[in-house]
């Protein structure tokens, strides 16, 4: 049974009160600094890129630094973080990008965002949204799950929980409820053992997947 827009606006309401701190995690001063550290978290934790992008954007603060360096020099900075090889090599032929085709800016556009390496999807919404103010809904695994879960949506990809997010839920607040969904997964609403007895919407939840 789909929420009417009352319940909706119960639900977020709820979240933003349970959780009014709820944002992006990644610590930056700028869009460069965020896409990057965006591209970083993919299959990691905020936590852990906020360990290695402090000496990272130190030694190179710009795109153009960044273009310039040697794949090794990088890899001995984020080597604590998954994937760091792969993801050594997207950060420096991104910022090579943005130096060529863009100025050494981050566009604020989505079909030029994707076309940069590393970019998918997700780190395209949280850079338009976070970096630029737009209304977006980045699909996480924890939104995903969540979104699902509660009965927001019921699908069975990311694509399509995105596009079913965006017709349920209010535009002036995607942002805000994809921040919402991410805190009250870490928090609350786990993977494993949902804390189900002190969740702020446990009246409205479905449920779904829950045994």
């Amino acid at each position: 049974m789909a929420f009417t827009k009352k319940e909706i606006t119960q639900m977020l309401d709820a979240l933003r009160d349970r959780y009014p701190e709820a944002g992006c995690a990644l610590v930056h001063q700028n869009t460069y600094q965020l896409l990057i550290s965006v591209v970083l978290s993919a299959q990691t934790t905020d936590k852990s890129v906020n360990k290695v992008t402090g000496e990272l954007f130190a030694k190179y603060p710009s795109p153009a630094d960044l273009a310039e360096a040697d794949q090794q020099d990088v890899i001995d900075i984020i080597k604590t973080i998954g994937m760091y090889k792969t993801k050594s090599r997207n950060i420096i032929a991104l910022a090579g990008e943005l130096v060529e085709k863009h100025g050494g800016q981050v566009p604020e556009d989505y079909d030029e965002l994707v076309k940069l390496p590393g970019v998918g999807r997700k780190t395209a919404n949280v850079v338009l949204a976070v970096g630029f103010g737009h209304q977006r809904i980045a699909v996480d695994t924890h939104v995903f799950r969540l979104a699902n879960r509660i009965g927001l949506v019921k699908e069975k990809d990311v694509l399509k929980t995105e596009l079913g997010l965006m017709k349920v839920l209010p535009e002036d607040r995607w942002t805000e409820a994809h921040h919402s969904l991410i805190f009250h997964g870490r928090n609350c609403c786990t993977a494993r053992n949902p804390k189900c007895g002190e969740c702020p919407i446990n009246g409205l939840c479905e449920k779904v997947g829950v045994e």
